[in-house]
């Protein structure tokens, strides 16, 4: 019964902690906070390759809100 009620607190903090991701960029002034979205680095190299690596555009965010991140000021 222990062990039923330990994997049942750790299944729910994991579950807990998966529901929304935040990603903190160090080369910039930005976070990025996504709920169920694509996987940040991959969504982020694809949007650089359409963007032509200016993070700073328009065409970028809305590439990753597209994807599902959206980006905060700290």
């Amino acid at each position: 019964m222990k062990r039923l009620l330990i994997l049942a607190a750790v299944s729910a903090a994991a579950l807990a902690s998966a529901a929304c991701v935040t990603v903190i960029d160090a080369d910039s002034d930005y976070g990025w906070t996504g709920d169920g979205a694509r996987p940040f680095d991959s969504a982020r190299d694809d949007c650089r390759a359409r963007a032509g690596h200016d993070e700073g555009t328009t065409a970028f965010v809305t590439c990753m809100a597209d994807k599902g991140w959206t980006r905060t000021r700290d």
